[in-house]
């Protein structure tokens, strides 16, 4: 041991808690907590700050990467030059901040996770957005520190006019907490902080109006709004985001087209995965996977197979991969030096408060500049008032020193004054710069009697710091990237999207869509019509709703499952465009099928639900009746509508208020008509009862038509182009169950019944054949006929062709005005969606 040196003996365990508790602290409040007040943790400031003092602002030119760096590290930030340059590269990358405060030259990394080229090789400048943040530090603004070797002043904090926190985000892990604070929406910020400043009692759901959810610089959905709201209630909360994915039909194939992408994901790393599942058959229904992607924005392709259903694929791929992630939301910030989790109320209170300090400061360093220098004004008038006295003083002193005194004595002057007097140019003597001595003098006056006044009321300075913040929301705001799907939670979207009327249509091929019922009433009475949809060869209008946004669809398939849209998740289409398939909005199986839709009002309206029941057939001759009230939790992959058994299908449901009628055709010419009421309600798992006895075990059911408007007709058609118009009273009620009765003369000439419908004068049918060929005719041409009897030829059949189907239309296709749907909606209003009497839902 040396002389004079001597050793302590300590705790182990004492030093090892001391040690670590001062590492910790350091780690939290010196490297990755962010300030509350302008979001940075001390790197990012640094690297401002030094670019800032380094003069490579917005306005001057980039300059090398690796002299941003060396200053950084030499005056402020002791660390690694890695961690400094990777600090300022995050910066630089549009899809790391939503708002990037450093303009990069040169490569800077990609979304790919590529690696930005070398600081050698990069150049930079700060952005605008960055100059708003270090705007009037030097005006004495905020508190300065030592640097870590005392030769030179940093700032604790930089003095920023945008809420960068909010704005940009954070994340960190300290020791024992982390933070994870995810970016938003500039514009949306400062509307929510004006809002704070203007009501400083204002509620959190009140603020969530202006600032409505995360926007991350990527884009992508926000799937869901319930950890959104906890979020913003407490400061954690768990949001999740989705891709934005579309469908297209390219070379034949369907493929999945991915635009956005969650935030933080890693796009080829992601691609890389989702290739490895396909290979191991985790994920079905995919063939290639392309990245498209270039300058002009991204674009993944996921090429489908043949048999693949879109809509199925693209859950697969929200469940497996990275196209669906979420963000831990933890808002943890240093509050005064000390780590908080904070509520977004909280944190706009403590930039407001940071802010308040700021225009205080930046106003009393004002003051004092305006009056030092109206100080000094004032000699230089009482001068040029006595400026040939002024002159002897002068001239007669032996030294400056002399003459400053001199001047001291004789007019009262202050000790600046006399040697702004002494230092005072030759031309200042000019009548002319006498006059703006004395403007710039009472102007100043001026500025010293508002910035008092600035400093005596608070309601000034908030106003002060609102004006600013418009300005910055002038200056940089920009519409939101993410979008919210307020439906993927269980948030009421009710407040969120407009309960318009809506036209839904449905082609025969099944394909849907929904057009403002606007879009329709543009053309004035009588016109000549406008041309409804551009459906696929040989495809129709099949179907046709009035709705709104608000209500809901049904669709039944023929294995029995039930499956629940909202009416404002159907894709919007033109008039004339021809919608999407339904299988690629719904998870349906892929042998299955759709073959009922049901329109109704809000199904979480207990009295509606209670007093209107879905009535079904199948082609063996069951019915069921169930409540609507079954039907109004719905699942993401269906619920059982009816137990289907394994020979049989469901081919009909309809919406009833329980007081219609049923009637029931069979293929071998035999229909039924019985009261709604004979049959019971049940459970969605139950099979129902027997609607007909069949003929035998070939027959089947070919319809079910709820009447409840009995002027209609009954129109029946046989597989050979025969059929008939009857009125509906010459099926008399009998009871259900029963064999019925003989609704068409069935000979080898007519063939097998295929269709029944309830029919008026104002409908059109279209007949379609095995061949492909539809035909179109009026029914009103079609004159009442009896009940028994074989019925007319409607179409001539060439050869072995059939008919495969009928379906009732639109009176016209392409002449679809406003009092069709007028009238249609007339008969709408009870919810029922012409569900009932105009003939099931096509009318």
């Amino acid at each position: 041991m040396a002389e004079g040196e001597k050793l302590i003996p300590i705790n182990i365990e004492d030093e090892m808690k001391s040690a670590y508790i001062d590492y910790s602290m350091s780690v939290i409040v010196s490297r990755a907590l962010p300030d509350v007040r302008d979001g940075l943790k001390p790197v990012h400031r640094r690297v401002l700050y030094g670019m800032h003092e380094l003069g490579v602002r917005s306005s001057s030119s980039h300059k090398k990467s690796a002299r941003i760096v060396g200053e950084v590290l030499g005056k402020y930030h002791p660390h690694g030059d890695t961690s400094v340059y990777d600090t300022m590269v995050r910066m630089a990358q549009e899809w790391s901040l939503r708002y990037m405060l450093i303009d990069g030259q040169g490569n800077f990394g990609s979304i790919d996770g590529d690696s930005p080229a070398a600081m050698r090789y990069t150049e930079a400048r700060m952005r605008k957005i960055a100059d708003e943040m270090l705007a009037d530090i030097d005006k004495d603004t905020v508190d300065h520190q030592l640097n870590f070797d005392d030769s030179l002043e940093e700032p604790t904090v930089l003095p920023t006019k945008i809420p960068n926190l909010l704005v940009n985000g954070a994340s960190g892990i300290a020791v024992g907490m982390a933070t994870n604070m995810p970016p938003h929406n500039l514009s949306e910020v400062v509307d929510g902080t004006i809002a704070y400043i203007d009501n400083n009692d204002i509620e959190i759901d009140e603020l969530i109006q202006h600032i409505k959810a995360p926007d991350f610089p990527t884009g992508g959905i926000i799937y869901g709004y319930d950890g959104v709201k906890e979020a913003f209630h407490t400061g954690r909360g768990k949001v999740v985001m989705r891709a934005k994915a579309t469908f297209e039909e390219i070379q034949g194939r369907e493929c999945i087209i991915v635009t956005e992408i969650p935030y933080q994901v890693n796009k080829a790393e992601m691609i890389k995965k989702t290739a490895d599942l396909v290979n191991d058959k985790k994920i079905d229904g995919i063939s290639t996977i392309r990245d498209e992607s270039d300058r002009k924005g991204m674009r993944i392709v996921y090429v489908l197979k043949r048999d693949a259903i879109p809509n199925i694929v693209l859950n697969t791929l929200f469940k497996y991969t990275a196209l669906q992630s979420s963000f831990s939301v933890n808002n943890i910030a240093l509050v005064n030096g000390r780590p908080q989790l904070l509520n977004l109320k909280e944190i706009i209170h403590h930039f407001v408060e940071h802010r308040h300090q700021v225009v205080v400061r930046r106003t009393k360093f004002e003051l004092k500049k305006a009056e030092d220098r109206a100080h000094i004004l004032e000699g230089l008038i009482i001068a040029s008032d006595n400026i040939d006295e002024v002159i002897e003083i002068i001239k007669a002193s032996s030294n400056v020193e002399d003459a400053r005194n001199n001047l001291i004595e004789r007019f009262k002057l202050t000790e600046v004054q006399a040697k702004a007097i002494v230092e005072m140019r030759l031309r200042q003597l000019t009548g002319l710069e006498q006059d703006k001595l004395r403007e710039e003098y009472d102007d100043l006056i001026k500025t010293i009697e508002d910035l008092k006044d600035i400093l005596a009321k608070k309601e000034r300075r908030m106003e002060i710091i609102k004006d600013e913040l418009r300005e910055v929301k002038d200056k940089y705001g920009d519409p939101r990237r993410s979008e919210i799907n307020y439906a993927g939670g269980d948030l009421s979207i009710e407040d969120m999207i407009p309960d318009e009327q809506v036209v839904i249509t449905i082609s025969h091929a099944g394909y849907i869509k929904r057009t403002p019922l606007s879009e329709y009433k543009t053309q004035n009475r009588g016109g000549v019509g406008q041309k409804a949809s551009s459906t696929r060869n040989e495809d129709f209008l099949e179907h046709l709703f009035v709705s709104t946004n608000h209500q809901y669809m049904l669709f039944f398939t023929q294995k029995g499952k039930c499956f629940w849209m909202r009416v404002y998740e159907i894709p919007e289409g033109s008039r004339t465009s021809k919608g999407r398939a339904i299988q690629n909005l719904i998870n349906i199986e892929q042998d299955d099928k759709v073959k009922a839709f049901i329109c109704t009002r809000d199904l979480k309206d207990e009295d509606y639900v209670n007093s209107h029941c879905v009535i079904m057939a199948t082609k063996k001759g069951t019915v069921k009746k169930t409540s609507l009230e079954q039907y109004s939790r719905p699942r993401q992959n269906g619920i059982i509508a009816i137990n289907i058994r394994e020979d049989d299908e469901l081919l009909e449901a309809k919406l009833t208020t329980g007081t219609s009628q049923i009637l029931l055709g069979l293929k071998s010419g035999k229909a039924i008509r019985f009261e709604e009421s004979k049959t019971r309600p049940m459970g969605r798992n139950a099979a129902g009862v027997r609607g007909i006895t069949l003929a035998n075990e070939d027959d089947e059911v070919i319809g079910m038509v709820s009447v409840n408007n009995f002027e209609d007709d009954i129109l029946v058609v046989s597989e050979n182009g025969y059929g008939k118009r009857s009125n509906i009273d010459d099926y008399r009620i009998t009871n259900r169950g029963g064999k019925g009765v003989k609704t068409i003369s069935i000979t080898e000439k007519t063939g097998n019944l295929v269709a029944i419908k309830n029919v008026s004068d104002s409908d059109d049918l279209m007949i379609i054949n095995k061949s492909g060929i539809a035909i179109r005719m009026s029914v009103e041409d079609l004159r009442v006929m009896g009940r028994a009897t074989q019925g007319v030829k409607l179409i001539n059949l060439k050869d072995k062709d059939s008919i495969a189907a009928v379906a009732k239309v639109m009176k016209d296709e392409d002449a679809v005005d406003d009092s069709e749907l007028r009238n249609i909606e007339v008969q709408s209003e009870d919810g029922t969606a012409l569900d009932t009497d105009k003939g099931e839902s096509e009318k």
